[in-house]
């Protein structure tokens, strides 16, 4: 049928789970266990990842699903030099805290994927990009969030690793020119993490109050 359906009203109780998983989503480093993920569970995340809006309906995305050893060594070993890279560019005075981070748990988690956006999905003309050629990438970021959340509801964590060469990434996982790596996911069963954002808790940063973002009809 082309005619809308009534829209599914969702009781409280259903709508207090989905903000319970939003507001304890975490990024996970340190906190994961060596179990694998289960197949039935991961097909459910993906699924959810799969089920994201897209600019088109052109479902940009692919997920590379990553468990060789050898293979995340050398995805470990170019995080590391452009981690290296990374700590060079903060204040001296903050170099010393950044080392103190983990910021990935590629060899740790039982899991990695590697979400792409390949920028020709959909043809030369895209519903929606015409003007605005990165949306194909903002829905590869919105497929990432579902994966993200569906993950936690299932007892899943998240890393989100983001200090690479692009370069890097798509010569070990032989990306073709037009295929985009959009986000390089640890992932793992957890039974511990932070109570706030990790980031916040160990104070390299301060979580902003919604009313200091939020503005009405401009920007002024």
């Amino acid at each position: 049928m082309c005619a809308p359906q009534p829209a599914r009203v969702f009781n409280e109780t259903e709508r207090q789970a989905l903000y319970d998983v939003i507001f304890h989503r975490r990024d996970v480093r340190n906190e994961f266990l060596p179990d694998p993920v289960d197949p039935d569970v991961l097909d459910r995340i993906l699924r959810a990842a799969h089920a994201a809006p897209s600019v088109g309906l052109s479902q940009p995305w692919n997920f590379i699903l990553i468990r060789d050893p050898a293979r995340r060594a050398e995805i470990r070993q170019a995080f590391l030099r452009a981690n290296d890279e990374a700590r060079a560019m903060f204040p001296e005075d903050r170099r010393g805290d950044y080392a103190a981070l983990k910021l990935e748990g590629i060899a740790t988690a039982p899991l990695n994927i590697c979400v792409t956006c390949d920028r020709t999905r959909g043809g030369d003309v895209v519903l929606g990009r015409t003007h605005n050629p990165d949306m194909d990438i903002y829905s590869t970021v919105c497929a990432v969030q579902n994966l993200w959340l569906a993950a936690r509801a299932e007892g899943i964590g998240i890393g989100w690793v983001s200090i690479f060469h692009e370069s890097d990434l798509k010569r070990i996982l032989g990306l073709p020119g037009h295929v985009t790596p959009v986000a390089y996911l640890c992932v793992g069963h957890v039974d511990m993490l932070f109570d706030r954002p990790e980031l916040a808790v160990r104070r390299w940063a301060d979580v902003a109050e919604l009313d200091s973002v939020v503005m009405e009809e401009s920007w002024t």
